[in-house]
């Protein structure tokens, strides 16, 4: 079993607000952010954060759907596992990606039992693929916040925001102990720091004002 834990209690800032109402059509975006809920839902027995993370009233009750940009549909991404051997995708969707310097890209990721892609929405080229063998650790806040760390020490740390995290979280620990006796570990923070490059860290604020108001620093 994976262990859910949390962890209670010199700068240049970006606040980021988010206000889920419908993602950006933009590939970079800056300042505001608007996401859009997800549709689906999923049932409160495969709900992983109870008691730790506090959830919205639509997204408690969900139906894992996994491939949300159709993969099959676009040759693109069919070519990119077919490169690299995968063949069975557990998750794809369109996310927010951080950069290093702070901005935010739409980009594709996809998630199949061995691997973690990330695809460039607009020219269809792999950014970066992570081995799941590679990954120590999920950081997310304890608030309802669409954030997601995936810690990976022997490279460079993927900030992303998703509405489907919870999915996400379920389906890159499920797939790490299929493939291993590793237990992959969920750590719940308001306060988390993150490898933005091998040589930069940086750390994410969460504060409840009004909603959620996140902050992003250099360390």
């Amino acid at each position: 079993m994976s262990r859910y834990l949390s962890n209670r209690g010199g700068t240049q800032e970006q606040k980021v607000r988010f206000d889920e109402e419908a993602i950006p059509d933009k590939d970079e975006v800056g300042g505001t952010l608007k996401l859009r809920p997800s549709d689906s839902n999923i049932t409160e027995d495969q709900e992983p954060f109870m008691g730790v993370k506090v959830r919205r009233k639509a997204s408690i009750h969900r139906d894992y759907l996994g491939d949300y940009v159709d993969v099959p549909s676009r040759p693109y991404l069919m070519k990119i596992l077919e490169k690299q051997g995968d063949k069975k995708v557990l998750f794809a969707d369109t996310v927010l990606k951080f950069t290093s310097t702070g901005k935010m890209k739409r980009r594709i990721l996809l998630v199949t039992d061995f691997a973690i892609y990330i695809v460039d929405l607009e020219s269809g080229a792999l950014k970066r693929r992570i081995a799941l063998a590679a990954v120590e650790k999920l950081c997310l806040s304890e608030l309802s916040d669409n954030f997601l760390a995936i810690v990976i020490p022997t490279e460079y740390d993927l900030l992303m925001a998703s509405t489907r995290k919870t999915e996400i979280v379920t389906i890159l620990v499920d797939a790490t102990k299929s493939q291993s006796d590793y237990e992959l570990d969920v750590l719940f923070s308001n306060r988390f720091e993150y490898n933005a490059t091998s040589e930069l860290v940086k750390e994410v604020q969460f504060e409840q004002v009004e909603g959620v108001k996140t902050r992003i620093s250099r360390k």
